[in-house]
């Protein structure tokens, strides 16, 4: 019996050796102005490497930046247009014009695949009857066939369900799953909306614990609408300080935990239904 139990241990450390190694698709990267100085873009993607993130879709802060990881890894790495340059853009984006101006240079440039992260917090945002640039950055997704990536915190589903219901020809990619939703909320919005993949990351622990309702959420749908990213630990803000690319090991090691039962294929059926030309 000990003999047995002994084997039995030494091929789960065997199998949990190889799925630590496995390659990771990250979804949901930030690279800003308050890391560069401390993690130049050649250490970035030499973090990558270590930790064998075969893929990562990267918001610069601002934009620019993303473009110079690319340049150092243009197979793996999928930057997206950001409006962000500053501190307080995360709301002045959506009354400004200009937002929608460059954008639209970003992806005629050809050098952007995707609009994001964009972020809809209640009591800063615009109802989305009001909502004037959100529709028109929206628009301009299902013009150049590029995903966007929407991070809302309401109480309830509704600016997302009005969002994707209004834009159903636009890809868009629900950062954090509506981040303070129940499980029912965010299933609700999958369920009525095919367009809509939703994202969970390192900051969302608590929504895909073991007995936890939304692990039946995430299981239902994981295979092929639920994509995961790094992003960064909410209770510190980690990744938007000099620490955040230090700190991919353990991001990377949670990742692998939480896809461990996904074969490979759909895991990929997830990232290209995102980014379909990566």
């Amino acid at each position: 019996m000990l003999k047995r139990c002994g084997i039995a241990v030494c091929l789960l450390c065997v199998s949990f050796s190889l799925h630590a190694q496995a390659p990771v698709a990250d979804m949901h990267l930030h690279y800003k102005w308050t890391q560069q100085d401390v993690t130049s873009p050649a250490e970035a993607i030499a973090l990558l490497d270590q930790h064998n993130i075969v893929m990562g879709v990267v918001i610069g802060t601002p934009a620019q930046l993303a473009l110079q990881l690319q340049a150092l890894a243009p197979a793996r790495i999928v930057p997206i247009f950001s409006p962000y340059r500053e501190g307080g853009d995360w709301y002045r984006w959506a009354y400004e014009d200009a937002t929608v101006t460059r954008a639209r240079a970003a992806l005629s440039s050809g050098q952007y695949r995707g609009i994001g992260e964009l972020h809809v917090i209640g009591g800063f945002a615009p109802a989305f009857d009001k909502a004037i640039v959100l529709k028109q950055l929206l628009a301009l997704g299902n013009e150049f066939d590029v995903p966007v990536m929407i991070h809302t915190e309401f109480s309830r589903p509704d600016f997302m369900l009005s969002v994707c219901e209004a834009f159903p020809d636009t890809r868009i990619v629900w950062a954090h799953s509506g981040a303070l939703l129940e499980p029912a909320d965010v299933d609700s919005v999958l369920s009525r909306c095919g367009n809509v993949s939703g994202g969970l990351g390192a900051r969302d622990p608590w929504r895909i614990e073991l007995g936890n309702e939304l692990s039946v959420f995430t299981k239902r749908w994981q295979g092929h609408r639920v994509i995961r990213g790094q992003e960064h630990d909410h209770s510190t803000q980690q990744l938007h300080n000099y620490k955040g690319w230090r700190l991919l090991a353990a991001r990377s090691r949670w990742s692998r935990l939480f896809f461990l039962h996904l074969r490979h294929r759909h895991m990929d059926r997830s990232v290209r239904r995102i980014v379909p030309h990566a």
